[in-house]
């Protein structure tokens, strides 16, 4: 395998990995952020993404191949160059500034037979109609000509130990043939084969196939989990067992994938990529995306929705949500990670607070660093917690959590997770 100059831009949860994974597979990196203190962090092999840990970035530090740097002048030279950095919503409007900010500095160092390579999830039609072009319009250079341009969506799964960046199918396109075989060849060099020594690369004919197939994954997500998430709402209001309806469901081999409710989706990706799909038809075709507007709806007011329910298991007991000591389990939006990015859990606490109650929340993966609200107390579970508690509610189903002792112990206990038993249990 040739050695090839990586640049990697944003070193948070996506591009950590890939620049650990590069820098394995014997490429020279340059894991590049504008975070000073994300930077200062790796460069002292401390990593902040718990699918890497210290001891891989020290190994990648060791080799000599793998350079934190939060210097633009590092880039220069750069064979690939990645960008993985984020795209959020604002004010319900996908916003590429990050991406633009990504694109005006690397078109400084950008060279003839260099590969640009999108894995940010945006929507359709973005480095083909606003990445290319900016890039051109920058340099003077011709993408398709003078450089290879494409795109790459990221399937990145925190906390995910079967199927990580390694082992993971990776969707590639390019602008046109020469550049999608330079993507392909680049990622066939950093991920493991199959099982019979095939690429697990995925080429689809555009760019825009590949975003497409990203917001498809997360829009199918999306939207069965705002189905069951309503189906439970409805199942508690007549009295059925909605978790034990869809235990039976998924017994059945064929036709149906297993879903659950919870108190809402969080991440990067749920609350946010579908809305960028629904965004692009509205505005490119002019109609609604009612799947994802309607997902959008359910999903976002489950938050409320675990509100209302505390509320009315509180009053069952006479007890006010005014000055009541809640006590949270698990902020993070997925079970045993460290990531908080859009946690329905955080949204919940929002809420409890501006009704008055005393929030205290218990998440061992999480810590004052997190720049959380600093209305919530950050404690330990510990009996005298659970028993002053006038209510615990089990918002993300960590393992470190002990949940019979817990269930054992409070008073009331709202499971949104369907992880508890007992008389003190009320099940969303």
């Amino acid at each position: 395998m040739e050695s090839k100059r990586v640049v990697v831009v944003g070193q948070g949860y996506v591009g950590l990995p890939l620049a650990m994974l590069a820098v394995e597979k014997g490429h020279d990196v340059i894991g590049y952020d504008v975070d000073d203190s994300r930077i200062e962090a790796l460069e002292n092999a401390t990593s902040f993404v718990e699918d890497v840990s210290d001891i891989e970035v020290a190994d990648a530090l060791a080799t000599g191949r793998y350079r934190p740097s939060v210097d633009s002048n590092s880039l220069a030279g750069f064979d690939v160059i990645v960008i993985t950095v984020p795209t959020p919503l604002r004010e319900t409007l996908p916003d590429l500034s990050y991406v633009e900010a990504a694109t005006r500095t690397l078109a400084r160092y950008l060279r003839h037979g260099a590969t640009v390579i999108l894995e940010s999830t945006t929507y359709p039609g973005t480095t083909e109609d606003v990445l290319g072009p900016m890039i051109d319009e920058l340099t003077g250079l011709r993408a398709g000509h003078d450089y290879h341009l494409g795109f790459s969506p990221e399937r990145i799964d925190p906390g995910n130990h079967t199927f990580g960046l390694r082992n993971t199918p990776k969707v590639v396109a390019g602008i046109d043939p020469s550049s999608l075989e330079a993507i392909k060849g680049f990622y066939d060099s950093v991920l493991d084969a199959d099982a019979d020594g095939k690429a697990i690369t995925v080429p689809v004919s555009t760019p825009k196939e590949a975003e497409l197939a990203k917001l498809l994954e997360n829009t199918f997500r999306h939207v069965n989990i705002a189905l069951v998430n309503e189906l439970a709402m409805f199942g508690h209001d007549l009295g059925i067992n909605v978790w034990e309806a869809i235990d039976a469901a998924g017994t059945k081999p064929f036709g149906y994938m297993k879903f659950t409710p919870g108190p809402g989706v969080g991440g990067h990706c749920l609350p946010i990529d579908p809305s960028y799909l629904s965004w692009q038809v509205r505005r490119r075709l002019g109609r609604a995306f009612r799947f994802v507007e309607l997902a959008n709806d359910i999903n976002d007011h489950m938050p409320d929705y675990v509100t209302d329910r505390l509320i009315h298991a509180l009053n069952d007991r006479m007890i006010a949500l005014n000055g009541a000591r809640i006590l949270l389990l698990g902020l993070a939006y997925k079970a045993n990670t460290s990531d908080a990015r859009e946690s329905p859990a955080l949204a919940v606490a929002e809420r409890l607070l501006k009704m008055g109650a005393r929030v205290r929340a218990v998440d061992p993966h999480l810590s004052e660093a997190h720049r959380l609200d600093p209305s919530i107390t950050l404690v330990t579970v510990s009996d005298e917690e659970l028993i002053k508690a006038d209510a615990v509610v089990l918002l993300t189903d960590h393992a470190d959590f002990d949940l019979a002792h817990i269930a054992d112990t409070a008073d009331l206990v709202l499971d949104t997770r369907n992880k508890m038993s007992g008389e003190s249990v009320e099940l969303l």
